[in-house]
């Protein structure tokens, strides 16, 4: 049985071999553009996993191939070459490409109702259902039947429990 398995199994070897390393991450960085010191290329692979592709949007420019990518990666690290500390080479990014351009936005004034939004709407809703329930249970009840309308109203009940169809 184990032979058969094998038999079977001995040509998708190699197929299998290559998923395995498709499962791997791919990152877009080139050789060209690894930097010598690998405390700097370190430096340069955070900065680049936090940066977005404004092309693709949802990699980092470590992750994408597109062109405006490579050309983030090679900004960031001639900034670094240049001595800039991490938060100035995103300082710099911001600066340059907005703040779209950082995969994790920065809290701001000028974003904190998109931060909030979630928590306000859950406010606003659960205001609104307790007083819903508050004016359900102050609707006035139902005005009760004078003693003339409940007789009219008894006739009326006795009168259809006739065995046919009452005429007029």
């Amino acid at each position: 049985m184990a032979r058969n398995f094998q038999a079977h199994l001995g040509p998708l070897l190699p197929a299998l071999a290559l998923l395995a390393c498709l499962g791997a991450p791919a990152f877009a960085v080139q050789p060209d553009e690894v930097l010598g010191d690998p405390v700097m290329e370190s430096r340069a692979r955070t900065i680049s996993a936090e940066l977005r592709c404004m092309v693709c949007q949802n990699q980092s420019i470590d992750d994408s191939d597109a062109p405006l990518a490579k050309d983030l990666r090679i900004i960031v690290r001639e900034r670094l070459k240049a001595g800039d500390s991490d938060s100035q080479v995103l300082d710099f990014m911001v600066a340059r490409y907005g703040e779209f351009v950082l995969l994790r936005p920065r809290m701001s004034w000028r974003n904190a109702l998109l931060w909030g939004a979630p928590i306000l709407v859950l406010l606003l809703g659960g205001l609104g259902a307790i007083l819903a329930m508050r004016r359900r249970s102050a609707a006035p009840p139902a005005p009760r039947l004078s003693a003339a309308e409940e007789a009219r109203l008894k006739a009326l009940l006795a009168e259809g429990d006739g065995a046919g169809p009452t005429k007029p």
